[in-house]
């Protein structure tokens, strides 16, 4: 962050797009500026190729005839009716759009849209820090106007909104999740009355599509400490409407003196951990869910305290459902997390135990591809506080790894296919397609991962005859 006066922003925006537009606007005879992250940024010290520009007046046609300045080399889409044109150019996005009020009805969050001047404009902004203007006209070249007192709030760290928070965050609910999304990624804090007025107004989530709400959440999951996030969702009452499965891991409860660790601030500090590893965001979304099926599969048990048997397969089972409501992909990426939260006990369950050959033969039989994403997890799940238990799983894991590493070296993805396949099996034995067949390949398999018997031709036949006759087929 850094202060600067007027005559340091002409400087930082001293550049050929700026006076192309500059020259644009004063032969039109139009007041333009550059407004919202790209002025934010400038004090930032962030770079930035965005730039929106606000014309009072006509901004496609400023837009318009920058493109006859620069030529061949930009590309204009015009949007007649929202009024809005954006130029491409020399790796830059640069939106126009005139100055426009807007009033809105309490079932959507389209508004109303007038002509308006450069306050109007201003006054509609969400937030004080994306409030701020630079002239880009020639006379005026540089000036900063900030009638809210946004350059305060960048230093302070303060998202706060321009005007009434309760008319902001009702006119547009989406307004509320990027709240949230920019003190993550800022790592500022919402002040007090705007942040009163996201829980009054949190059930107005329920009129923005899922496709935005996703949007803004994946925003959320990128930054350095997604957990700030989610904390403030949850405070403020949107995580209750957007993913009551996250809330309802908050609850501890106490039986005969023993209690259980709270899973939802359990979770938050496996997805900071995971984070610090990866910018897979889907990696980082399966850290979020891998413990999702815990309130479901919670048992008292009177020996054994409190349990949580099979958390993972139900967790699993959930993973679809909770991405087609938050209109998450359902494609590979879904199955991705769904297979991650299956598996991310088996090698905690491993690295507790003898690290044998065999356990992680299997374990890489069944992750595939995204074992190393599964170990990533699955360390990012250490957060014991005991430091000796904790150090003793680290060092299990370190074994895992390097038995992984081993296998792979030997080509084990390879030498896992057995080397008699089902149409075999189903000559061999004059079989259909079905169960026995099935159970076939699944001997064979085991006894191969098991190490039992080499992946060669004629000790597999063995055992499918033995088999076989085992089951009456011979």
């Amino acid at each position: 962050m850094r202060d600067l006066t007027d005559a340091e922003l002409a400087e930082l925006i001293d550049k050929d797009i700026f006076h192309k537009i500059s020259d644009a606007a004063d032969k039109l005879g139009l007041e333009c500026y550059v407004v919202g992250g790209y002025v934010r940024d400038l004090f930032l010290e962030r770079p930035s190729n965005d730039i929106d520009v606000v014309v009072v007046g006509s901004g496609i046609s400023v837009a318009n005839e920058l493109k006859q300045r620069i030529g061949k080399r930009a590309h204009i889409s015009v949007f007649h009716n929202f009024g809005t044109a954006q130029v491409k150019f020399g790796g830059m996005e640069i939106e126009f759009v005139g100055a426009r009020k807007e009033s809105y009805s309490h079932d959507s969050r389209k508004p109303i849209v007038e002509d308006g001047t450069l306050e109007d404009d201003q006054n509609r902004r969400d937030f004080t820090i994306n409030a701020m203007a630079v002239c880009l006209n020639k006379g005026r070249f540089g000036e900063l106007v900030d009638p809210f007192g946004g350059v305060d709030d960048l230093w302070d760290g303060i998202i706060r909104t321009p005007l009434d928070p309760d008319i902001t965050f009702s006119d547009d609910p989406l307004r509320m999740m990027r709240c949230v999304r920019f003190a993550t990624q800022l790592n500022f804090f919402i002040e007090d009355e705007t942040f009163e007025a996201l829980e009054r107004n949190a059930d107005r989530i329920n009129i923005v599509s899922g496709e935005r709400i996703a949007d803004e959440l994946n925003k959320i999951m990128a930054t350095r400490t997604p957990s700030k996030g989610f904390i403030d969702l949850y405070r403020c009452g949107l995580l209750r409407i957007i993913l009551p499965e996250l809330v309802a891991m908050d609850v501890v409860e106490t039986r005969n003196g023993r209690a259980h660790k709270n899973n939802f601030y359990h979770t938050l500090e496996v997805l900071d951990n995971i984070s610090k590893a990866t910018d897979n965001l889907w990696l980082r979304w399966a850290a979020l869910f891998h413990d999702i099926g815990k309130p479901k599969s919670k048992r008292w048990d009177a020996l054994a305290g409190w349990t949580f048997h099979s958390h993972n397969i139900i967790g699993a089972k959930m993973i679809p459902s909770i991405f087609k409501r938050l209109k998450f992909p359902m494609d590979a990426k879904m199955k991705y997390v769904r297979k991650l939260v299956d598996l991310h006990m088996r090698p905690i369950i491993i690295a507790d135990e003898e690290v044998t050959d065999s356990a992680v033969r299997r374990l890489m039989n069944d992750a595939g591809d995204d074992i190393d994403d599964l170990m990533t997890l699955c360390e990012a799940d250490i957060t014991s506080k005991n430091a000796a238990r904790k150090q003793r799983f680290l060092d299990n894991f370190k074994t895992v790894r390097e038995k992984l590493d081993d296998l792979k070296e030997r080509d084990y993805k390879r030498l896992l296919q057995p080397c008699i396949d089902g149409d075999e099996i189903m000559a061999l034995f004059n079989l259909k397609p079905g169960r026995e067949v099935g159970e076939l390949k699944k001997a064979m398999k085991e006894a191969v991962l098991d190490n039992r018997v080499p992946n060669e031709r004629e000790p597999l036949m063995a055992l499918l005859k033995e088999k076989a006759a085992e089951m009456g087929l011979v």
